[in-house]
């Protein structure tokens, strides 16, 4: 099903104007579908790795990834943009345009308003894609019978995205020994708060302050324009920054299910976008970043998954140093080669900053009241596209006294750690991206 796009703005043109005052600005609106927010389908990374210290071979993998790109949620959502267009049709009040985007929001109101929530078909290739790599990259340890263990989410979406996942390396390494599971027991680590009352708690007085300041940026009535022929109607029928927002995030969504063949960018200037999108990203960091204006309670919703990843590595190592030592009883556990844990956007956002990932100009536990910047520094589409992933490898040397390395990645992509190794006790420190996993596991540990 297609339809023609009219652009209001050359986004090129936009770029231009906007170098002048903001590199970071103009960077970012080259492609709308960065500003889709947590809605960003996974960008298949182009990074080069740093080689591993000499000796050094990875044996342990530690993984959290998000489900992969979904159709927007919820189902009413679809319906209310539908009946609002399909009102003002009656009424004779709809534009061209109006009309176009009509025959879109009733096509999608059938195809997409039934499936809201679940997975595409792009977020199962996502997961694929980065199973394919984790395995290309990591050949030590995923070879022969390597034994994984993998949980997700109760969430239909994040269970069909471990099964992608699974599936893909299976097809890689058809002898791996996978256990996997979902259950209710397991959200303890994997979502455990309610996101409901985490955005509650954020929204302080201070807060409500600054996101007015944001969202004075933020103005629907040119698009309104465009949609409905009648300023009245509008005023009196229409909620527009409803309407505006819905536009926004459905339009976003549409980027993971290119079966669609329509997407609502004609509806945008770049400037529009740029600005709806600022506030979208300085609203998930009120509520899982750690933001100065509100409690920060989110955070608490990732606290039990880092001690899941430090204790958990804490018994890969004690296993694996018994094994080495040839103390390893015939009945013990069998030895994990990777954990694979599977669940949601709002885990994932407060694990990396309270990780203090750093690579470039992103700073994911940055502490900033500067809104008006916070782009520069950080960027919801970098830390949680969809099927976003923080992966922490573990090496090994085959020299005795030599101490176990690690290194974190965010989305496939090497990261700096706010972690120091004292040079003045230890005979040689290890670079960034490696960290001794002593130094690691103290400061995280914290």
């Amino acid at each position: 099903m297609k339809f023609q796009a009219t652009l209001f703005i050359s986004a090129f043109l936009a770029c231009s104007i906007f170098a002048q005052t903001d590199s970071v600005k103009a960077e970012i609106i080259k492609d709308f579908h960065k500003m889709g927010s947590n809605y960003y389908a996974y960008p298949t990374p182009e990074a080069k790795y740093t080689k591993v210290p000499a000796g050094y071979k990875p044996f342990y993998l530690s993984h959290y990834g998000r489900h992969g790109s979904r159709f927007h949620q919820p189902a009413d959502h679809y319906h209310e943009l539908y009946n609002t267009l399909a009102k003002a049709d009656s009424a004779g009040k709809l534009t061209e345009l109006g009309k176009n985007l009509l025959e879109r929001a009733k096509y999608l109101d059938e195809y997409a308003a039934p499936r809201a929530g679940d997975l595409t078909q792009v977020g199962v290739a996502q997961h694929q894609g980065i199973a394919k790599r984790m395995v290309k990259n990591f050949p030590e340890v995923f070879k022969n019978d390597a034994y994984i263990e993998a949980y997700a989410s109760t969430s239909v979406r994040c269970v069909v995205s471990m099964a992608a996942f699974l599936e893909e390396l299976r097809a890689q390494k058809p002898k791996l020994d996978i256990h996997q599971e979902s259950g209710k027991y397991l959200m303890n680590f994997i979502s455990p708060l309610d996101f409901g009352k985490i955005i509650g708690e954020s929204n302080t007085p201070a807060w409500q302050k600054e996101n007015e300041k944001l969202y004075s940026h933020v103005d629907p009535t040119r698009m309104m324009r465009a949609i409905f022929n009648d300023t009245n109607y509008i005023k009196k029928k229409v909620n527009a920054g409803d309407l505006y927002s819905k536009i926004y995030e459905i339009g976003n969504s549409l980027q993971g299910s290119p079966e669609i063949e329509f997407n609502f960018d004609d509806l945008w200037t770049a400037e529009d976008m740029f600005e709806r999108w600022r506030a979208q990203n300085a609203w998930w960091y009120s509520v899982l970043g750690n933001n100065p204006f509100a409690k920060k309670q989110g955070l608490e919703n990732a606290r039990p998954l880092l001690k899941n990843f430090l204790e958990v590595a804490d018994k890969v190592i004690a296993a694996d140093t018994a094994k080495a030592d040839k103390t390893t009883a015939k009945n013990a556990p069998k030895k994990t080669s990777a954990t694979l844990r599977f669940g949601h956007d709002t885990v994932i956002f407060p694990f990396a900053v309270l990780l203090q990932l750093e690579n470039g100009s992103q700073n994911t536990g940055i502490e900033t009241a500067d809104m008006e910047n916070l782009h520069k520094v950080w960027r919801d589409y970098e830390i949680s596209p969809m099927a976003a992933n923080v992966q922490f490898i573990f090496y090994k040397s085959s020299k005795k006294g030599t101490p176990i390395l690690v290194k974190v990645m965010l989305n496939e992509i090497e990261q700096k750690l706010p972690v120091t190794c004292d040079s003045t006790t230890v005979k040689n420190c290890p670079a960034a991206p490696y960290y001794r996993w002593e130094d690691v596991r103290a400061f995280y540990g914290k």
